[in-house]
């Protein structure tokens, strides 16, 4: 492993993330908030710049897998550090509840250890929401855009980051490739904050919340959530936007290149939308038939809270936690199988489970016809028998580390339902969960222990668990390792 290629670029991935602090801080001195709490990391960032930095980057310097994941993990925990600081030195939290904010902000999980959000300054809730909109895409996705002298083999960065399995790219060359997703990703925004602008939010309120509802994070400016503003038509631009959100974001450059037809022919969105539907109907009749709600009332929650915790945007327009036991399941599998691959969306991710299914029925047509040769194709993509067998193994990597949280959690004395919820809530990086820490209720409450668990919980489940877990292997750090 190069270490010094690692080491720089990670210094001038922490630059970048130190300059971004310089717009929560410019509107620190507009609304005359909490300056040093942005300044201090800032420079602090720009001092490690300095410090790790020993040479440039060679233009043929390429990266190995083994130093793409090096420097993605440590990328991602380096700035999560980084972003705590804001909330520590402005008073607002203690170091850990920091953390645990600047994480749940950055992988997009939108969990708050924050009672009272009316008692910030507009900065600092820029900031939160900043953070879900650098991780949302991803942190290595946006350097490799944005800086032209990252480095050849920066695919091996953006693999370790990216989500889902895919056998294609819409355009050939990584940084291409990255440049196109930062530019749907930015549209996006602007529309969701124009919409949200004409529908009558302030100019930094909009931009708050379309930063939240792009990446799929779910910080509000509002205690309350979306449930705050008590209106229909918010809720269906919400939904728009948090439902193209959760779709492959390649697919949309393909579009962009090849026509509409490829959105609408991509088997996972029809797959995803088919689901999310599906749910919402279920959920209407249990709420009309086991809480007597009227339909109307009915089909508005089940659709919105449907495409937000499918999603794992996880705004909230009503009290879930208040449904019937059979909503709440139908919840709970919205919140473990996630958006599809390639978006800003967490979870399982459907095309996994598009795999799982037809591993399951190949399984089934093998024990009849035993010689028989199945290829693995949904839609016009066909996916090799190594993918398969990753999209198995994560399936049960996924499965043991929410069991290892929520054994972890119990220990601290979470009630077991409570440390279930929170344990699928954080690794699909959904936010809300049920009971003590459902839809209306903050992470505040969770004891320290807890909190350390839901930290790693929720950078393992915006990583997908193999990225960290390869860093915790000895060989990996060894010269002669991998």
């Amino acid at each position: 492993m190069n270490r010094h290629l690692v080491q720089s670029m990670l210094a001038r991935i922490l630059l970048g993330a130190g300059a971004v602090l310089l717009l929560p801080l410019f509107l620190s001195l507009y609304y005359e908030g909490p300056v040093l709490s942005f300044f201090l990391p800032a420079l602090f960032s720009l001092m490690l710049f300095l410090l790790l930095r020993k040479k440039e980057i060679s233009p043929n310097a390429s990266l190995t897998p083994r130093e793409g994941t090096a420097i993605t993990a440590l990328s991602w925990l380096s700035v999560s550090l980084l972003y705590a600081v804001p909330y520590i030195l402005s008073g607002t939290l203690s170091p850990l509840d920091g953390l645990v904010e600047s994480i749940s902000g950055l992988t997009g999980t939108g969990a708050t250890v924050i009672n009272d959000l009316t008692v910030l300054p507009p900065s600092l809730l820029f900031f939160r929401a900043m953070t879900h909109w650098l991780g949302g895409l991803g942190i290595i996705v946006i350097f490799v855009a944005l800086f032209p002298q990252a480095g050849r083999g920066s695919t091996k960065m953006v693999n370790a980051e990216s989500t889902g399995p895919t056998s294609s790219k819409p355009l050939p060359r990584i940084r291409e490739t990255a440049l196109a997703l930062f530019t749907v990703y930015v549209c996006f925004t602007a529309a969701a904050a124009t919409a949200y602008m004409l529908w009558g939010m302030g100019f930094l309120e909009a931009v708050d919340h379309a930063f939240s509802t792009i990446a799929t994070g779910g910080f509000s400016t509002r205690n309350e959530s979306i449930a705050y503003y008590h209106s229909l038509s918010l809720e269906l631009i919400v939904i728009f936007f948090m439902v193209i959100s959760s779709a492959n974001f390649g697919i949309y450059v393909d579009a962009w290149k090849r026509g509409f037809h490829v959105i609408r022919q991509d088997t996972e969105f029809r797959v995803y939308l088919l689901m999310v539907a599906g749910a919402a109907l279920l959920i209407t009749l249990s709420l009309v038939l086991q809480a007597r709600m009227p339909f109307a009332e009915s089909l508005r929650e089940a659709l919105f809270q449907s495409a937000s915790l499918s999603s794992t945007t996880g705004f909230v327009s009503a009290d879930f936690d208040q449904w019937p036991s059979f909503a709440k399941f139908i919840l709970l599998l919205l919140i473990i199988a996630g958006g599809c691959g390639g978006s800003t969306a967490g979870g399982l991710k459907v095309i996994r489970l598009i795999l799982l299914f037809k591993c399951f029925s190949a399984l089934l047509k093998l024990h009849m016809h035993p010689r028989a040769v199945f290829h693995m194709t949904v839609g016009r993509e066909r996916f090799s028998r190594n993918t398969v067998l990753q999209v198995l193994a994560f399936f049960f990597i996924y499965m043991a580390l929410s069991a290892l949280w929520a054994a972890g959690m119990m220990l601290d004395g979470i009630a077991f339902m409570d440390a279930l919820g929170l344990a699928f809530s954080t690794m699909s990086n959904a936010g809300p969960a049920f009971g003590q820490f459902g839809a209306t209720c903050t992470y505040a409450a969770l004891p320290d222990f807890s909190k350390i668990i839901v930290c790693l919980s929720m950078l393992f489940g915006r990583l997908e668990s193999i990225t960290l877990l390869a860093i915790f292997i000895p060989s990996f750090w060894k010269k002669s390792g991998w």
